[in-house]
């Protein structure tokens, strides 16, 4: 049971903490010998105490927020500070004293949402909207809550990085909401709204490594290793010397993000690139500790993983020697999904292709449990088949899955109408947490191409030749988009007003009316696989899900194939009413083959679907 009422609220000690006497400013910088403050507006300079163990401290009294300052380190070099909680001018400029009192928050009532509620939407903050501000995205809101029906927003990283355009995987100053979206004010005015219209926030956070623009945490202390490497740049030291202090940096900054801006979960990005060879790896220091704020704080907050081992002990509890983290995206999933759909082979898809993965990701979560993988070479994987399904979300898109192709597709420009029909019934007809990439709704043909704004002539040209690596194989397919340009990232941009028109209206009317299903059909509702079977029909390649949860009966019927497929199918005992048939006229199909009501007698019932569409019947007596 969540407790009501906070106890013992966490406070962050570092950074610039503000009072009613002054703001007391507070650093760990091992690596300096002197450090002083130094207040951008009055070029005042201030040698800050050592407190020991690398601390440094000073206390300027009658110092307000909005106050801009620096730090000198060794008399000779002018750094913003490492716990910045916004930094107006940029990655170089000075960082600005932020009083936390002075946004007045209207959520005390709110609690969260448990994860089995959640229905996800991500959002790329820049690209959502014209404007590509946190406040802009608020008057869409009523249309994600209300219109669409999903229950939480998942922002894609927004720790300030270098320009004014990027993903958000190249953030440097963790604490601080990027200038360009509209810094802290801005976010805590979405987090707000999203939770005055019953909307949760997930955010998605990088512990793997920092970008490489403005990073200037070496200076301060050993806050990365050479031991590891990571292929977007140094790893952090969770696990050398002095790495106490570095998890610490890590592990208030999750506390940071859900008690000073209220959000509801984090998504830690490629926690493959997290080393830790610890005896208490961090990933279990993290989740220990947010489930310890959850409590104080009486709200439901989740911490979900983004990895590509396959590995249990991420989602694993404690007591099974793991992590403890709430859920994970599947990859697995939407291989399987994407390669049934458009037969692709090529890079990590060659080990997907067949039906009968799509069955083992809805029954266990990860198809590779130790097989061999032809991609990697190497056996890969070890067993989910234990695990509950609402540890595993899972999505037909994401940015990754999208923004990681040479040209940013989307799957609307890849596959036909019915296809993307049917790409929403696999995620949300199953047993998991689903997520839907913003626009996906309703066919959104924009693509989500890599864009950057790096200020470092050499870093960008660096950005350019990595690219043009990276795809060299597919040279063929045309020039590969500037990731420096302002035009690659307006193409970017969504079209939200598309979901009134044609066939977007059509597809955003599907997802709607599954969603709708999913929340008020309690079978759907109620996420487990304990009686839940999924197969491949033995008289036909139609693959089948039945689900069940108490006296409520639903069963989902697929077909992967472009022609039409018909099979034998078992069905309990009762009538069973049609619920929806992607193909039929309803939904701009070709027409549905399906009947509206079986009666079945518990033996063999014979159905036929159209290519690439599936059918959910429920059973009303």
């Amino acid at each position: 049971m969540i407790s009501k009422k906070p106890k013992k609220p966490w406070t962050l000690e570092l950074g610039a903490n503000v009072s009613d006497e002054g703001v007391r400013f507070r650093v760990w910088a091992p690596a300096v010998t002197s450090i002083s403050l130094v207040v951008a507006e009055e070029s005042k300079e201030i040698l800050m105490d050592p407190e020991g163990n690398g601390y440094f401290t000073t206390f300027f009294g009658g110092a307000k927020s909005r106050m801009r300052y620096f730090y000198l380190l060794n008399g000779n070099q002018l750094r913003p500070d490492p716990v910045s909680q916004f930094q107006p001018e940029g990655v170089h400029g000075p960082s600005e004293v932020i009083d936390p009192e002075e946004f007045k928050w209207q959520d005390q009532d709110w609690r969260g949402i448990p994860l089995e509620k959640m229905i996800l939407y991500e959002i790329h903050t820049g690209t959502f909207t014209r404007e590509g501000t946190f406040e802009a995205v608020i008057p869409y809101l009523d249309y994600l809550r209300k219109d669409l029906g999903v229950t939480a927003v998942e922002l894609m990283p927004v720790a300030q990085f270098s320009g004014e355009r990027n993903w958000g995987y190249d953030g440097v100053y963790l604490y601080a909401p990027q200038n360009s979206y509209g810094g802290p004010g801005g976010l805590k005015k979405l987090i707000n709204a999203c939770h005055q219209k019953g909307l949760a926030v997930i955010l998605d956070v990088v512990y793997n490594h920092l970008g490489p623009e403005g990073n200037y945490l070496n200076d301060y202390g050993p806050y990365f290793t050479k031991r590891y490497r990571t292929p977007w740049g140094r790893a952090i030291n969770f696990d050398g010397p002095e790495s106490g202090e570095v998890r610490r940096f890590i592990i208030d900054n999750t506390l940071y993000w859900i008690t000073k801006y209220h959000i509801d979960g984090l998504r830690i990005d490629a926690v493959h690139g997290i080393f830790d060879f610890s005896a208490r790896h961090i990933l279990f220091d993290i989740k220990e500790e947010v489930q310890r704020q959850a409590k104080n704080l009486g709200r439901h907050i989740v911490v979900i993983a983004e990895s590509n081992l396959n590995d249990v002990r991420v989602i694993n509890p404690p007591g099974r020697g793991g992590y403890g983290l709430d859920a994970q995206w599947n990859d697995d999933f939407h291989h399987s999904l994407h390669t049934l759909l458009t037969r692709e082979h090529n890079g990590y898809y060659q080990d997907f292709g067949d039906v009968h993965q799509m069955v083992k990701a809805l029954r266990e979560g990860f198809v590779y449990t130790g097989q061999y993988s032809s991609f990697r070479k190497r056996r890969h994987g070890n067993s989910s088949k234990h695990l509950p399904p609402t540890k595993f979300v899972v999505f037909s898109q994401n940015h990754d899955q999208v923004g990681n192709r040479m040209k940013g597709d989307r799957l609307s420009t890849l596959v036909a109408f019915e296809a993307l029909k049917l790409a929403a019934g696999v995620v949300l007809l199953s047993a998991n947490i689903p997520l839907l990439f913003m626009g996906e709704e309703y066919g959104e043909q924009a693509p989500f191409r890599y864009f950057v704004s790096h200020t470092d002539p050499a870093l960008v040209d660096a950005v350019r030749i990595g690219r043009q690596k990276e795809f060299a194989a597919f040279q063929p397919q045309g020039d590969i988009p500037d990731p420096q340009s302002e035009e690659t990232f307006l193409l970017s941009k969504i079209h939200l007003d598309l979901h009134r028109h044609g066939n977007h209206k059509i597809l955003f009317e599907f997802y709607r009316t599954m969603l709708k299903y999913r929340k008020e059909i309690p079978t759907l509702s109620h996420l487990s696989k304990k009686k839940m079977d999924v197969e491949v029909c033995k008289e036909g390649p139609l693959l089948v899900m039945r689900r069940r949860y108490k006296e409520d009966r639903v069963c989902g019927i697929f077909n992967f194939f472009e022609k039409p497929a018909e099979a034998r199918l078992l069905m309990e005992k009762g009538i069973w009413q049609r619920m929806i048939d992607s193909s039929s006229n309803e939904w701009e199909g070709p027409g549905s083959s399906l009947p509206e009501s079986i009666p079945s007698h518990g033996s063999g019932v014979r159905m036929s679907l159209q290519g690439y569409s599936f059918a959910l019947y429920r059973q009303i007596d």
